[in-house]
């Protein structure tokens, strides 16, 4: 055979050699996990709830702006932590702010209020609503 004849075989199977290696460098495995990491766990510490820390800021942020003054929204003070206390103890304050059936959702016209702040309330409620 000369060198010509050994060319034309060569040449169809070097392209067929660098054809596969193409392909087999172009897959890979990639682990379910790195490829779609599971979302964050969000920790809720509901271990010392705050009423100045936590309770308080929450209130004045979302509620205190329509609950307050000398007509309150809903006829719903939520000024100073005796009125907080009234209306956590009549069950409105979380029924209204974790969107529970026969309440109003508040914030009105807002969107509910993070699930930990929700549990936080509770919490704080369940600890008898102190003011610490």
């Amino acid at each position: 055979m000369t060198r010509f004849h050994l060319l034309r075989l060569s040449a169809p199977l070097l392209l067929l050699l660098l054809l596969a290696s193409a392909a087999l460098n172009g897959c890979y495995y990639d682990n379910e996990e790195d490829l779609y990491p599971p979302p964050a766990v969000v920790v809720c510490d509901t271990s010392d709830v705050s009423y100045t820390a936590e309770i308080l800021p929450l209130l004045q942020a979302n509620c205190v702006g329509c609950h307050s003054g000398s007509a309150p929204s809903g006829n719903i003070n939520l000024e100073g932590h005796a009125n907080v206390v009234a209306a956590a103890n009549s069950g409105r304050l979380y029924g209204t702010i974790a969107h529970l059936p026969g309440f109003s959702p508040m914030p009105k016209g807002g969107s509910k209020l993070p699930n930990c702040q929700i549990v936080k309330l509770r919490a704080w409620i369940n600890a008898g609503s102190p003011n610490n």
